[in-house]
């Protein structure tokens, strides 16, 4: 399918990789086709969900665990049926980044990642009702937290073992002199 798009032009997209939004998208419930068009540099982590309904309709989104290693949320069961989720390798998880000008003011929406049902092809942007997350997490704050959480419990699991505890410590480890 050749699909007339304004930020790429006119590109071919897989009529059977379309997406199936049920509700649209939070202010756009009317559209509710979407294609998922992947970065064509693996390096770069971020994607386009593409309106087949709309050319001008799209959204950058990305890997959250990319950005926040610990993020982690509770589906509610009403999506789970609505997306007809059988297991959690059904489920794809992105989240909507908004790229302005200066690229250092990035932000990510945490509270309302989107949900896809790999298997069935459907989706759904779920708000989720958690104080920890807002709608615009800078990225590179994220990033730099990530990483230093990751230091952390890397730290934290080398000082698991005696051994690698005697050795943080300076003392020997049991049975050791």
């Amino acid at each position: 399918m050749q699909l007339e798009t304004k930020h790429f032009g006119t590109i071919t997209i897989d009529e059977a990789k379309i997406l199936t939004f049920p509700d649209g998208i939070p202010g756009f419930e009317e559209k509710t086709r979407f294609a998922l068009v992947q970065n064509p540099e693996p390096e770069v982590p971020f994607h386009w969900l593409q309106s087949v309904e709309e050319e001008g309709l799209t959204f950058v989104v990305t890997n959250p665990f990319l950005i926040r290693f610990n993020y982690d949320f509770d589906l509610p069961e009403h999506v789970v049926k609505k997306l007809a989720i059988q297991g959690q390798e059904d489920v794809q998880i992105f989240c909507i980044v908004r790229i302005p000008e200066k690229v250092e003011e990035m932000t990510i929406n945490l509270t309302a990642p989107i949900v896809l049902n790999t298997r069935t092809l459907m989706g759904k942007q779920v708000v989720l009702e958690d104080d920890r997350y807002h709608t615009r997490h800078l990225v590179q704050e994220e990033l730099a937290a990530s990483k230093q959480l990751m230091e952390e419990a890397a730290k934290a699991a080398d000082t698991s073992s005696p051994d690698k505890a005697a050795a943080a410590s300076g003392t020997p480890a049991e049975g050791g002199r």
